[in-house]
């Protein structure tokens, strides 16, 4: 399992759902054996890598955008601004 690997995994998910949570992609990294593509975050949750982040970017850069309140990666809106982190 490499980090292209989850990211296809990912954008599966979003796909399918119309969303994904960060939580679910770690569970999934974890699972498939790829723990060592996460890092853990300042209050000691694993999080995605940046290099799995960096594949899942490629796959859809102008189409989807963070929502970090609630932590998941959703498909852009009219209502969004230019950028990869939705605005609210």
């Amino acid at each position: 399992m490499d980090s292209k690997d989850i990211a296809l995994w990912m954008q599966s998910e979003l796909d399918k759902h119309g969303c994904i949570y960060q939580d679910d992609a770690v569970d999934h990294a974890i699972k498939a054996g790829g723990e060592t593509l996460l890092r853990e975050n300042a209050d000691g949750n694993f999080v995605l890598g940046r290099s799995i982040l960096t594949e899942f970017r490629k796959l859809n850069a102008n189409d989807v955008v963070w929502v970090k309140p609630e932590k998941y990666w959703r498909y852009r809106v009219p209502e969004d601004e230019p950028g990869r982190d939705a605005s609210g």
